[in-house]
């Protein structure tokens, strides 16, 4: 798979509120399938819930473990981590530059 494609599917991920409170559950603990179905029953049927976790699956966001009957997903954060370092922190090191020049001329240096 391209590394244009993968960014893509991680993009594509992230890009809905859901998936992205399955993220922030994930990264508090690892959880069963069930758990996540019951955590959105009142907003979502286990097919969605299902689907979406296909999809942060796919994205490699999401790792599945069966251990017997159950379902564990991880959170795999490398993914998040390598975008950050591709799409932020070359703008964030600009920012630092800046504040690093406006304090010199605030404090006449």
């Amino acid at each position: 798979m391209s590394r244009a494609s993968r960014d893509d599917l991680i993009f594509k991920a992230l890009a809905d509120s859901r998936r992205r409170e399955i993220l922030d559950l994930l990264r508090d603990a690892p959880r069963t399938t069930g758990e996540l179905c019951e955590h959105f029953a009142s907003s979502l049927d286990r097919c969605t819930v299902m689907q979406h976790i296909g999809v942060l699956q796919k994205a490699e966001l999401v790792i599945a473990v069966r251990e017997g009957r159950k379902r564990w997903n991880y959170l795999n954060a490398a993914p998040i981590q390598e975008m950050r370092d591709r799409w932020l922190s070359p703008y964030s090191a600009e920012t630092m530059n800046v504040l690093m020049r406006m304090k010199r001329g605030l404090e006449g240096e």
